[in-house]
């Protein structure tokens, strides 16, 4: 799938005491699939260190549709909801699929970059534009300046 960053099989370290998925595996099955996707766009972990710039997140919304259990697959599809082309500040949009098809989860992310070394917000370089320009945008899509 096109929007498809992230596919795999529920572990047991991601089951909670009601015996699904508990809350934060969502947040790390989400974090993988973006790292996935900016990768497949050309931002891998490598260029984040060598520029020193990093991704932020300023809020995190999950919502609960269906249930996930053990040994399930799952797949994770990802799209832009906004972005500001002044700053680069981004909103994301994840979608968690059960093997079945029926959507379980939606997890809405707001965030921005960071100067790791000197731990304040930063725009990202020029040429990582192009990399962003690349990020499947939703039908809903918001650009601001």
């Amino acid at each position: 799938m096109e929007n498809t960053f992230y596919e795999g099989q529920v572990l047991w370290s991601q089951i909670d005491a009601n015996r699904h998925l508990r809350h934060s595996a969502y947040a790390d099955l989400c974090a993988q699939a973006r790292s996935n996707m900016l990768k497949k766009m050309g931002l891998s972990l490598d260029e984040f260190a060598k520029m020193g710039i990093g991704p932020i997140l300023f809020r995190e919304e999950l919502i609960y549709h269906r249930e996930i259990r053990l040994d399930e697959y799952v797949h994770v599809d990802i799209e832009l909801t906004k972005f500001n082309l002044a700053n680069a500040r981004f909103s994301f949009r994840h979608e968690v699929f059960k093997e079945d098809g029926i959507k379980a989860a939606t997890v809405i992310v707001d965030g921005a970059w960071l100067d790791i070394r000197q731990r304040k917000l930063v725009n990202i370089p020029d040429e990582w534009y192009s990399y962003m320009a690349k990020v499947p945008r939703s039908v809903d899509y918001e650009e601001s300046k």
